[in-house]
């Protein structure tokens, strides 16, 4: 499905972000069976709060579509888990993303052997600093993928029940599903033939 959005989305545009998915909440974590370890006690830097569960890495089009996911664990940077990633995008791609996928070496790679050039907002003390229209541009298409990962939180219940962690990650998978198909119901009409 998400092939075929790729080649459904005219204008080449990706956005790039990670949201939370915690496991329980914060008082309950030495008692969590589900994970162990502190390779998921991860950092929301967007709610500046701690959390214990995964991190999906989630890459929508311009309409913000969800066209690819990488679930790690929360203790993760969203550069790491980006060069885990394998990008699977049409030649010409621009992809945005925020300054946690900072990483010159990857950027330059990409744009030489892909094409897909990658446009992460800029700090401040960056060594490739932005014009101003790169952040106005930069910040007005990566912005709505914040409200993908809202309307995909909603979804979830009060608490997802699983056993495993295997059995976890599936149920998170069929959410951001649920989403997909729901965004691609609303965008391509659906015929109705007479009966």
């Amino acid at each position: 499905m998400g092939a075929s959005l790729k080649e459904l989305n005219t204008t080449a545009r990706y956005v790039i972000d990670s949201f939370p998915v915690a496991v329980c909440r914060n008082c309950r974590i030495p008692r969590c069976r589900l994970l162990k370890g502190k390779a998921y006690h991860g950092y929301n830097e967007a709610k500046k709060e701690y959390f214990y569960g995964f991190k999906v890495q989630l890459m929508v089009t311009g309409d913000n579509q969800p066209v690819d996911y990488f679930i790690t664990a929360g203790s993760f940077h969203d550069s790491t888990a980006f060069q885990a990633m394998q990008l699977d995008l049409p030649e010409g791609s621009e992809l945005y993303a925020d300054s946690a996928y900072t990483d010159y070496e990857q950027e330059d790679l990409y744009a030489e052997c892909d094409q897909i050039y990658l446009k992460t907002h800029r700090k401040k003390n960056s060594l490739r600093p932005d014009q101003p229209y790169e952040k106005f541009l930069k910040n007005t298409f990566r912005k709505p993928v914040e409200a993908v990962f809202s309307q995909i939180t909603n979804l979830f219940p009060r608490k997802i029940h699983a056993v495993t962690p295997q059995g976890f990650l599936p149920k998170v998978f069929l959410f951001i599903l649920a989403f997909s198909i729901d965004t691609c119901l609303e965008v391509i009409p659906v015929w109705r033939v007479p009966v």
